[in-house]
């Protein structure tokens, strides 16, 4: 947790009211979000027990699994869950555009993508464990299930492995985009409870908001004491209604927060950097649909050692362009930084437009720029930097001394031997400067899958799934 995110706990805390620890919008939210709140069966990994979902908040679709332990029935459930997901997945791969890219063919890329919402992250990984448990099953032969379960499995690990790579917004858990926008007064596991946390942004600390009689867990566990009392004397009475009705119960409070959730988010204006993520976003769910339209097996059990490894490279560069976009999108975001020596912010005391280095046809342009600042600047010399004021400027850390940071542009100025109009700050103006950059390494050099060394297991076999992932038992 960070110096200023702390001080926010304890002003909320003080204050009584959740305090705003962003000024904008960190995530894409969708014009016709899917909601899904999943609930799973007590002492199970993955059994499903009941799911409320839908894309309009006054008719909600209830989907119920009578008697949890009956794989038939699980696999029913997941046939209608298919029926309600797949519909909605699949009407976004019609619109497409074409993108060119440089040095690459061009592709065809969805006009708009889904965006699933569900309550918290454990709702993510239950989506998970329903993929894993669904994608490798059979339509005929030995332990058929109904069709659209396998590409619902194959849709959901997708969704779920895309939840954890940093900046997606398409599939998104409630409670992590409320805390990352706004800090409540309470612990970073309390922010867990979805009621708990909206009361703090809303109204302020409720004990209404922690008593399960009134505000049900989010999922995907029910609490204890509805188990006990509730839900098991109505699965072995055996009558559908009674299950559904209780489980009704604890779905539809869930129902009504997350809509209020979506719209307190909706309230943000949306960061700079928001569009350019959900065009990725866009981007990795045509090539997904793509796979599926061809016919590929289903995402393995387990990546090799070279795909493990691109995997990896892939979300270090994406979580370090998303630190980076966040900083330059917001103000509160960029303070946390400021704290800690890598941004400051001041006045522009002095230019030298027209300063240049070397000689002759070597002769460069680099104007210097002298900054007053109260910030801390614990930046060494030639410390590459950038400014969200100025996206595409780059700039060189002089020095720093008692206040006085002098800074060198380098590029971002333009062709010409003087400089564009606007590309050096002007004298009186308030800038930020921050060594965070979006100059990251390029992709390591992985050698190809069939070139995998002995001591990382050596050429992987080709994947095929086999019968016994087809009978693996739901858990």
């Amino acid at each position: 947790m960070s110096l200023l995110t702390s001080l926010a706990r304890l002003r909320a805390l003080d204050e009584g009211i959740a305090q705003p620890v962003a000024t904008v919008r960190h995530c894409h939210l969708s014009d016709r979000p899917m909601v899904f709140i999943p609930l799973k069966l007590s002492g199970e990994a993955a059994a499903p027990l009941a799911a409320m979902l839908g894309t309009d908040r006054e008719r909600p679709h209830l989907l119920v699994v009578a008697q949890p332990r009956n794989r038939d029935l699980r696999f029913a459930w997941a046939a209608d869950l298919a029926g309600v997901l797949l519909p909605y997945i699949e009407s976004f791969i019609a619109d497409t555009e074409t993108v060119e890219r440089k040095n690459a063919d061009p592709y065809e890329r969805v006009l708009d993508a889904p965006q699933i919402v569900v309550p918290n992250p454990g709702g993510v990984a239950f989506a998970r464990l329903l993929g894993r448990s669904t994608r490798f099953r059979r339509t005929d032969g030995p332990y058929p299930v109904p069709e659209g379960v396998p590409l619902l499995g194959r849709w959901l690990t997708y969704f779920g492995e895309r939840a954890a790579y940093p900046g997606s917004s398409l599939m998104t858990a409630a409670t992590e985009e409320l805390a990352r926008h706004w800090a409540s007064g309470q612990s970073s596991l309390e922010d867990a409870n979805l009621a708990a946390l909206l009361a703090w942004i809303t109204t302020g600390p409720s004990d209404e908001a922690e008593d399960p009689l009134i505000w049900p867990p989010a999922g995907p566990a029910t609490d204890p004491g509805f188990d006990a009392e509730v839900l098991a004397p109505a699965i072995e009475s055996g009558a559908a209604e009674r299950i559904t009705e209780a489980l009704r119960t604890q779905l539809e409070p869930t129902w009504r927060l997350m809509w209020q959730a979506i719209d307190l988010l909706a309230g943000l204006p949306e960061g700079a950097g928001v569009a350019g993520r959900w065009e990725q976003d866009r981007g990795s769910f045509s090539g997904m649909a793509a796979h599926i339209a061809e016919g590929t097996a289903p995402q393995p059990r387990r990546d090799g050692a070279v795909a493990a490894a691109a995997k990896l490279a892939r979300m270090e560069r994406a979580q370090a362009a998303y630190d980076v976009q966040r900083a330059y999108d917001d103000p509160l975001v960029m303070a946390e930084y400021r704290l800690t020596g890598e941004a400051f912010a001041g006045e522009v005391v002095e230019t030298v437009s027209d300063n240049t280095e070397g000689e002759g046809r070597s002769r460069k342009l680099r104007p210097l720029v002298v900054i007053k600042t109260d910030d801390p600047v614990r930046l060494a010399p030639g410390t590459s930097l950038g400014t969200p004021q100025r996206r595409g400027q780059g700039a060189e850390l002089v020095s720093a001394d008692q206040g006085l940071v002098t800074l060198k542009i380098t590029k971002g100025m333009g062709r010409g031997r003087t400089a564009a109009p606007g590309a050096v700050p002007e004298i009186g103006e308030r800038v930020c400067y921050t060594s965070l950059t979006d100059d990251f390494q390029g992709s390591p050099a992985l050698p190809d899958t069939e070139a995998t060394p002995w001591t990382h297991g050596g050429p992987p076999q080709e994947y095929v799934p086999d019968d016994e992932d087809a009978q693996e038992e739901w858990s």
